[in-house]
C-alpha cells in the first residue's frame, strides 16, 4: 500500500509539501501544498502550465497536471516541515510521454518484462562557490593536485556533514565523502538502488546540495566545466541487472572474465552501440562538451572520456569494470537529467542485450596518453549539435522512447543550440576582428 500522506502529515509534523516533476532540461518544478490539501492533490495532482517548462508544450495546451508518487516522500532534513513528493505529469487525463520521469518509469517496466531489474549508483561531483558563483568558494585550495585533500575537506566540513547526516537520516546509506580533483571541487556517494529509486533520490541530492549550500551562504554547482583549468563535473554511473525472479545479480560470474556475465558485456555494448546518440541524453548541454574534449587541465588529467571505448579497472575509458557483477559507465556530467540518465542506459543496454552485440576486444591501455594509437574506435561528438544528430538517428533510441519523446527532446535542444550559436563571445572578436 502507499504511504498515506495526510496521516504522514500527522504523524511526522509536515505543514507542506513540495509536489516536484523533473522537465527535461533537468529543471524541477514544483507547488508547495499545505498539508491540508495533499489528499486532494494525491487523487488530481498539482496543476502547471506545461509551457511555462521545458516540456514540449504549447501556450494553448490544457492544464498539467503532477500527480505525486506517495512512495518517494523525502522530508527535508533541513526544513523538516516540508515534504518532498516526485511527481508524473499528466494532461487530459494521460501520462505526458516525453516527461523524464515517465520516459524511466516506460523502460522500467519494458526491463520488467524481459525478467529485468536495472539497479545503479550515481557519484555526484559539484564545486562549493562564492554566493555570486564568480570563484571557487575556499582561497585556501590551491594545489595543483587537490584531490582528497585532507584540509581543504576539512574546511568545508560543516557543509559536507550537514548533507552527509541528512542522507544517514534518510535512510540512504551514504558510504564516503571526498575532496575532488578540482579545486572547491567534491563528491558524495551513497547506496546503489533500483533505477526509479537512484532517479529520485539522484534529483533530491541536487536540490539538497544547493539549498543546503545556500544556507552557509556559499553556491553549489553540477555545471560540466565551470572553470577551464579545473576537473569537470562527471555524474559516474555503477550498473548491474538483477533478475526479477531470482533477486540475483545477473552480471555476476565468477568464471566470466573480469568477474563480468556475457549477459554484462552484451549490456556494455549496447551503451558502445549507441554512444554518440546516448551522449545527447547524459552530456546534454554546450558546456558539457568543453568537459569531454577537454585538453589536460592543472591536475593533469581531465578523468573524462572521449573514445568509445571499455577496459577493466582503469578509469582513462568510457566504461570500465572496476569489481564483480557490476561496470562504471563514466561518460555523464553534472548536468545529466537524472531521469534521463537511468533511461539511456536501460535503453541502449537492453538493445544490446536482445541483439547479443558484442564489444569487441578490452583494452587495457592508458586513453590518455596512447589513446591516438587505437584504430577503429569511435569517437564521442565534439558538441551538443552533433550529439543531437546522432541522437536524431538512432534507431535504438527512438525503438525504446517513441516518437514523442525524440521530437519533444530534440526541439527543445536545437532550440537552445541555436540560442548559444546566436552568441557572439567575447573570444571570438578577438580572434577575428581584424581579419
Amino acid at each position: 500500500m502507499p504511504i498515506d500522506l495526510a496521516k504522514a502529515a500527522k504523524d511526522r509534523g509536515i505543514k507542506y509539501f513540495l509536489i516536484s516533476f523533473t522537465d527535461l532540461f533537468g529543471v524541477q518544478r514544483s507547488k508547495l501544498v499545505p498539508a491540508a490539501a495533499i489528499g486532494e492533490m494525491v487523487k488530481t495532482g498539482a496543476g502547471f502550465a506545461g509551457f511555462a517548462t521545458w516540456l514540449d508544450m504549447s501556450p494553448a495546451d490544457s492544464d498539467m497536471f503532477a500527480v505525486p508518487d506517495p512512495d518517494s516522500l523525502i522530508q527535508l532534513p533541513w526544513k523538516p516541515e516540508v515534504g518532498w513528493l516526485a511527481a508524473d505529469p499528466v494532461m487530459n487525463g494521460d501520462l505526458v510521454e516525453h516527461a523524464p520521469r515517465n520516459v524511466l518509469k516506460r523502460m522500467i517496466v519494458a526491463a520488467a518484462d524481459k525478467g529485468f531489474e536495472m539497479k545503479s549508483g550515481v557519484e555526484c561531483e559539484f564545486f562549493l562557490l562564492s554566493a555570486d558563483g564568480s570563484m571557487i568558494s575556499d582561497a585556501a585550495d590551491k594545489q595543483a593536485k587537490p584531490c582528497y585533500d585532507q584540509q581543504a575537506l576539512m574546511r568545508r566540513y560543516d557543509v559536507i556533514t550537514e548533507i552527509c547526516d541528512a542522507m544517514l537520516a534518510l535512510g540512504w546509506k551514504p558510504y564516503q565523502n571526498d575532496h575532488e580533483d578540482a579545486n572547491g571541487q567534491f563528491e558524495m556517494n551513497w547506496e546503489y538502488d533500483s533505477a526509479l529509486i537512484t532517479a529520485d533520490r539522484h534529483a533530491f541530492f541536487k536540490f539538497m546540495v544547493k539549498s543546503v549550500a545556500e544556507k552557509h551562504g556559499l553556491k553549489a554547482t553540477f555545471m560540466p566545466k565551470p572553470f577551464t583549468h579545473l576537473t569537470g563535473n562527471g555524474c559516474h554511473a555503477h550498473v548491474s541487472l538483477w533478475s526479477t525472479k531470482t533477486k540475483k545479480n545477473l552480471f555476476g560470474d565468477a568464471k566470466g572474465e573480469l568477474g563480468l556475465s556475457p549477459l554484462g558485456y552484451q549490456f556494455i555494448a549496447g551503451l558502445m552501440h549507441s554512444a554518440e546518440g546516448l551522449t545527447a541524453l547524459t552530456n546534454p548541454t554546450v558546456n558539457s562538451y568543453k568537459r569531454i574534449n577537454a585538453p589536460v587541465t592543472l591536475s593533469g588529467a581531465t578523468w573524462s572520456p572521449n573514445t568509445v571505448t571499455y577496459t577493466g579497472n582503469n578509469r582513462t575509458h568510457m566504461i570500465r569494470i572496476p569489481d564483480d557483477g557490476r561496470f562504471e559507465f563514466r561518460l555523464a556530467d553534472g548536468s545529466a537529467n537524472p531521469y534521463l540518465l537511468q533511461a539511456a542506459l536501460l535503453a541502449a543496454g537492453l538493445d544490446g542485450i536482445a541483439n547479443k552485440r558484442d564489444p569487441g576486444k578490452r583494452l587495457d591501455i592508458n586513453m590518455y596518453t596512447d589513446g591516438h594509437k587505437v584504430r577503429g574506435a569511435k569517437k564521442l561528438p565534439l558538441n551538443l549539435l552533433d550529439a543531437l544528430r546522432a541522437f536524431e538517428k538512432s534507431s535504438v533510441l527512438a525503438e525504446a522512447f517513441g516518437p514523442e519523446f525524440m521530437a519533444a527532446y530534440a526541439k527543445l535542444k536545437l532550440g537552445e543550440w541555436n540560442d548559444y550559436a546566436r552568441h557572439l563571445s567575447g573570444w571570438e572578436r578577438e580572434a577575428t576582428l581584424d581579419c
